[in-house]
């Protein structure tokens, strides 16, 4: 049977409305109609909620990413619903679908391969248009890897920004922190491990090298790891190394009080005299924890009489 003719189908109704902890079957109560955004775990599948598990075995519809993975999760609780893919790739056509038998009364439980949905993939267009249309949107609530970072950084956590993925093009990331680095909140981005040592360089000549983060990898997995420090100590401990799995990195806000225009200046006259100008502009941000970019406009500006 084709996706398209099992997206028109209803569920079986006989089918069993039950999940299993351990060797434990625990019976699920129906749900009432609507979109429910399921979090599932980011790496150790014993962080899936009670609900989320009861949410999943009760919908008409189980809409993922990536039907092989959404598959051994369910398979993990003993649930017997059939997932559906839903992504990027195919959300133009699945999701029109979605909403038909979301407007028919049926309810709809949407997962992402890992953590939250909608936080840095499709789903937010299938909970935009489910908005439009008058049809409820629940969320139930678990795993967030940008949240087990914050957590586990240790870095401030009363004020937070998540940046999603930055710019690949080394310009574009540097504006990128540069337009975020001044917020004053703790910043978490995902990051490839192909790219977090340039990410953590520009990082920490951007925004400088005090400035206190943390490298969080394979949260929630068996190689956990999470290496605390200086943006600078970090550049230096990732300039080489080979790095695997999935990564979160969180920046600090600026702790130290910044310096006055004046100090500024006479640091920045000091240093260029010795160096060109955009190495100057690198080293006051690593000694003022100030924007490089910013600094080196001001170095311009001075040069220019300012």
């Amino acid at each position: 049977m084709t996706e398209q003719a099992d997206m028109r189908g209803k569920m079986p109704k006989d089918r069993t409305r039950s999940f299993f902890i351990g060797q434990a079957e625990i019976p699920a109560r129906p749900l009432e109609p609507g979109l429910y955004l399921v979090a599932t775990p980011i790496g150790n599948l014993g962080d899936m909620t009670i609900r989320g598990l009861e949410t999943l075995t009760s919908a008409d519809v189980v809409a993922c990413e990536d039907t092989r993975v959404t598959r051994v999760l369910l398979d993990r609780f003993g649930i017997s619903a059939r997932p559906y893919a839903y992504h990027e790739h195919n959300a133009d056509t699945v999701g029109p679908k979605l909403i038909e038998r979301l407007k028919a009364g049926e309810s709809v439980a949407l997962v992402s391969d890992a953590g939250t949905p909608l936080v840095s993939d499709p789903g937010y267009r299938l909970a935009q248009t489910a908005i439009a249309e008058g049809i409820r949107v629940i969320p139930i609530p678990g795993a967030s890897a940008p949240l087990a970072a914050l957590v586990a950084s240790g870095l401030p956590n009363d004020a937070f920004l998540f940046g999603g993925f930055l710019p690949q093009k080394d310009k574009a990331r540097r504006d990128r922190l540069n337009e975020l680095g001044q917020t004053p909140a703790t910043l978490l981005f995902f990051e490839s491990p192909n790219r977090i040592g340039a990410t953590l360089t520009a990082a920490a000549e951007e925004l400088g090298a005090e400035r206190q983060a943390a490298v969080c990898r394979e949260l929630t997995k068996a190689f956990e790891e999470v290496r605390r420090g200086t943006l600078g100590e970090l550049a230096e401990s990732y300039r080489e190394a080979a790095v695997k799995g999935e990564i979160v990195l969180a920046i600090g806000p600026g702790t130290a009080e910044a310096p006055s225009k004046a100090d500024t200046d006479t640091i920045l006259a000091g240093l260029v005299s010795e160096m060109s100008a955009g190495q100057a502009a690198s080293e006051a941000a690593r000694l003022t924890g100030l924007p490089r970019k910013d600094l080196y406009k001001r170095l311009l500006a001075l040069k220019d009489g300012g």
